[in-house]
């Protein structure tokens, strides 16, 4: 029976316990490029504890930033800027991971401080949104985006090998394809977002294409050694969710044949009109029925920020990583305090050892 602090192995990739930091949207970036926020805050949440450490959604093209302040990977200068950040991860013990991502029709968006709305068309600031069809999310994110041509289905496609090229040779050990939250990929798969009448729209078989292309050229270019995972929206909580659960296992069976190595469970988001049942660990029974039907291992996130329920939910099998997000935000170093919680053995080492030695010393005392 695992635990929490127990070790997962994963192709070539050696995680020293089963808590990830989740990818977080910092919004910090100028033009793609990262700024000092970015290695304070990547390398304060390695050293907090975390086995895993996923870097913000990166887009894989200017069009695809969900904000003027996305980090980008579409340029070799943007790549070498991650490479400190990946140095300061690996230095604190924990494994870089990084997400790609093109935004869609919810690109073009002010900060979620600052608005969280769509850019007005009149601002420069702004760019043309794409979708697989001219439907807009709604709410406060209005804007109609243009439906994509064939064209753009390939050079996006491109896009992401690109990407993943670059996430590689800055020497990221753990790939993330974004395929959630109403983003490009999602919208594809999506009732509510694809209208389209072509080889990409229509039937599930049809839907699901864009996804699967996606990472099957991407799987041609990431190391074999390397696990390649995708965050993927199983359900969206709209009346419908036992017609697109069985869908979005049976796309997952499909991308495990073409070579994903592991699945992080969540939410669709492609309508604002879902009713969510916002609660503790709320995704993981979802989570482990994916997991337990698809034979992939997997993680969720969405409220599980107490050590005894994370905990429990690795050792019930339901999860084989619990990926944290706001309980990181709120404290680096929360897996120490699980530790302690839990009652690990030399707990502080949890911490690098200029932290550890110290904690272990006094503790004692």
């Amino acid at each position: 029976m695992a635990a929490l602090f127990d070790p997962f192995a994963l192709k070539g990739v050696n995680l020293r316990n089963r808590i990830g930091a989740s990818p977080m949207c910092q919004y910090m970036a100028e033009e793609g490029l990262l700024t000092d926020w970015h290695l304070a805050h990547y390398a304060g949440l390695a050293r907090g504890g975390a086995g895993l450490v996923v870097v913000e959604a990166t887009a894989v093209s200017p069009e695809g930033r969900i904000t003027p302040g996305d980090a980008g990977i579409w340029t070799d200068a943007q790549r070498d800027a991650w490479v400190p950040v990946v140095n300061a991860i690996k230095e604190a013990g924990a494994v870089p991971g990084m997400q790609i991502a093109h935004a869609g029709r919810k690109a073009s968006a002010n900060r979620p401080w600052e608005g969280d709305d769509h850019i007005p068309a009149t601002d420069p600031r702004g760019w043309q949104t794409i979708a697989p069809s001219a439907i807009p999310f709604g709410a406060n994110l209005s804007r109609v985006p243009r439906a994509m041509t064939i064209e753009d289905i390939d050079r996006v496609r491109d896009d992401f090998v690109r990407a993943a090229e670059r996430a590689r040779d800055a020497g990221f050990e753990w790939l993330v394809l974004h395929l959630a939250h109403g983003y490009l990929a999602q919208s594809f798969f999506s009732q509510h977002s694809n209208q389209r009448d072509d080889r990409y729209g229509g039937s599930a078989e049809n839907r699901r294409r864009f996804l699967i292309e996606t990472l099957e050229a991407v799987r041609r270019v990431w190391p074999e050694d390397r696990p390649l995972a995708a965050r993927f929206g199983v359900v969206e909580f709209d009346g419908r969710d036992e017609e697109t659960l069985a869908e979005a296992i049976d796309l997952v069976r499909r991308l495990k044949a073409s070579g994903l190595d592991f699945i992080d469970v969540s939410i669709g988001f492609s309508t604002p009109e879902a009713k969510i049942p916002w609660g503790p660990h709320f995704m993981a029974p979802i989570a482990e029925q994916v997991r337990r039907e698809t034979g992939l291992p997997g993680s969720a996130s969405w409220f599980i920020s107490q050590p005894g329920e994370a905990d429990a939910l690795i050792a019930e099998g339901a999860l084989d990583l619990v990926m944290s997000g706001r309980p990181l935000l709120a404290n680096p170093r929360w897996p120490y305090a699980a530790a302690l919680a839990l009652g690990v053995e030399r707990a502080a080492w949890t911490l690098p050892a200029p932290y550890a030695h110290w904690l272990e010393r006094y503790r004692a005392a």
